[in-house]
């Protein structure tokens, strides 16, 4: 599988502690954080992520030694991001901040790149 010696995926301490947190022992060697980029929303994109399995073609990050799942399809889109878990006012969960995002939407569950 394609392994990337870089970190073009990044985890906040936050992100990875939860991570590791909601894993705890159930993830086999396969297994990690899915980013994916899906079409939808009312801008354009909305990110994916769930705990998933590895599958051919998959980008493979491992950053503070959490395994990230990034098909190619996707790659392009979160080239640089840093995921991060919040817990506000508005709920808990996971966030990507994503250096190639252009426009969001006001309610930020969807976005835009420039391509």
């Amino acid at each position: 599988m394609p392994r990337q010696q870089g970190q073009m995926v990044t985890l906040t301490d936050t992100a990875t502690s939860k991570i590791k947190e909601l894993l705890n022992g159930q993830a086999s060697d396969e297994s990690g954080l899915r980013l994916a980029v899906r079409g939808g929303g009312c801008s354009g994109f909305q990110y994916a992520l769930a705990f998933d399995e590895q599958r051919d073609g998959d980008q493979i990050y491992e950053p503070n030694g959490v395994r990230v799942l990034i098909d190619a399809q996707s790659l392009p889109f979160v080239d640089g991001s840093e995921v991060d878990f919040v817990d506000g006012l508005q709920g808990a969960g996971f966030a990507v901040n994503n250096p190639n995002v252009v426009a969001a939407c006001g309610c930020g569950q969807s976005f835009r790149t420039a391509e």
